[in-house]
């Protein structure tokens, strides 16, 4: 039997006679533990669901990768690339590639007849991929763009909508300019909310047909192609393959390719998100530390109470590596309840936040209408291995105090 083991266990169940401080000091560590960790744990997932759900709404209206001409064009006039079916096929070769659409851009004013909004037609064409869009319309339906006939439908956000007191089924006068003023009389489809003002005030969705005829371009002329992919993280690497393939094709006319990355695109969107990544390390560090020192604290405290025991054991012929190894089996107890305890509230709050919505958000100040959630397995083992081994580290050094002790000064404090 491993007599250290047992004297700990009875320590942590109080059976052993003395001053009756060792029970409320234990569940006062064991609480601060477990705190810490539901704490880490709602840190972590709401900081890293916060982070994917907008940078989910971000890529979803332009993509992880596009390619386009290399002109470094700035205008929203875009000049044109060929179509190139070959191109696209060997882009699909490429792993990690999820899905490659076409898109056309263009400029232009819709007018009603109170108001006027200079707003980003969005080519989009048979190939388009729906899934986000269909999280975020919230009335209407989506339009058909994949027969013969030009859609003349529309998609706006509920923002111009508002705006511009339009709703689903109201045609709305749209006005193009280049060389001269072009008219185009849209029928508004569907309405969607992504709550990110920086692009629901600009972007509607038309027919990819609309814009290539406004632009005079041929039928296989479009402005680029997106690349959306199955990880975020991919991006750099697989752009840079994309830039490869890309610099090696020459069109007809000597037009040559680029490619731009939602991350270029979008710099100070996110940078911004960048800056959670540092708020949740800041959380987590402070968290730990505050719950090692609790945890230091406690076992100080029982260690001094237990000074009387510490010098009996000593006086029996107990070595000082034994005696520490009573208190650092005591700390694990702790330690290793905090955690479990920490881990069923901490994730059961997040599953009840992720199922139900509990806890609303205001869509204007934070893009989000409820607190996300996002709970990555390979996080939790992470960050229970480091809380686990931070805390008891910690637990090394008052161990020591332990060893300290004399049996002559032990019946003495006693």
């Amino acid at each position: 039997m491993n007599l250290n083991l047992y004297i700990a266990n009875k320590i942590r169940k109080g059976e052993i006679t003395g001053k009756k401080l060792s029970g409320p000091i234990i569940t006062v560590a064991t609480i601060g533990i477990a705190l810490g960790v539901t704490v880490m744990i709602l840190s972590l997932a709401i900081g890293t669901g916060f982070k994917r759900e907008i940078r989910n709404k971000i890529i979803g209206f332009g993509a992880h990768i596009q390619v386009v001409n290399y002109d470094y064009n700035s205008s929203l006039e875009t000049n044109p690339i060929e179509r190139d079916a070959d191109f696209v096929e060997q882009l699909q070769a490429i792993p990690g590639i999820k899905k490659i659409q076409e898109f056309a851009v263009k400029p232009g004013l819709l007018k009603t007849e109170n108001n006027i909004q200079g707003v980003v037609i969005k080519g989009i064409g048979h190939d388009f991929d729906w899934d986000f869009f269909n999280q975020i319309i919230i009335e209407g339906e989506n339009p058909d763009v994949t027969q013969k006939k030009t859609s003349n439908d529309i998609i706006i956000s509920r923002t111009l909508s508002q705006l511009l007191g339009l709703k689903v089924g109201d045609k709305v006068p749209t006005y193009f300019f280049k060389d001269k003023i072009r008219a185009r009389n849209f029928k508004i489809s569907a309405i969607y909310d992504s709550s990110l003002p920086e692009f629901d005030k600009v972007f509607i969705f038309a027919d990819i047909r609309h814009i290539i005829k406004l632009n005079n371009w041929e039928d296989n002329q479009i402005t680029g192609y997106e690349i959306t992919l199955d990880k975020f993280e991919q991006t750099n690497e697989l752009a840079h393959q994309v830039d490869i393939m890309a610099a090696s094709k020459i069109s007809p006319d000597g037009g040559l390719l680029r490619t731009t990355t939602i991350l270029q695109q979008q710099p100070q969107m996110f940078g911004w998100l960048g800056l959670l990544d540092m708020n949740v390390a800041i959380i987590l560090t402070l968290v730990v530390l505050v719950a090692g020192f609790n945890m230091i604290s406690g076992l100080l405290i029982i260690i001094l109470e237990r000074t009387a025991m510490i010098g009996i054991l000593k006086a029996l012929g107990k070595q000082n590596h034994d005696i520490r190894r009573v208190f650092m089996y005591l700390a694990t107890f702790i330690i290793a309840k905090g955690v479990i305890i920490g881990n069923i509230i901490g994730i059961s709050i997040c599953l009840l936040q992720q199922h139900f919505g509990i806890i609303s958000l205001d869509p204007e100040n934070y893009y989000l209408s409820t607190v996300p959630i996002y709970l990555n397995p390979l996080h939790l083992i992470y960050l229970n291995i480091g809380t686990i081994l931070v805390s008891y580290l910690m637990m090394i050094a008052p161990s020591y105090l332990a060893t300290k002790i004399t049996p002559v000064e032990a019946i003495r404090f006693d």
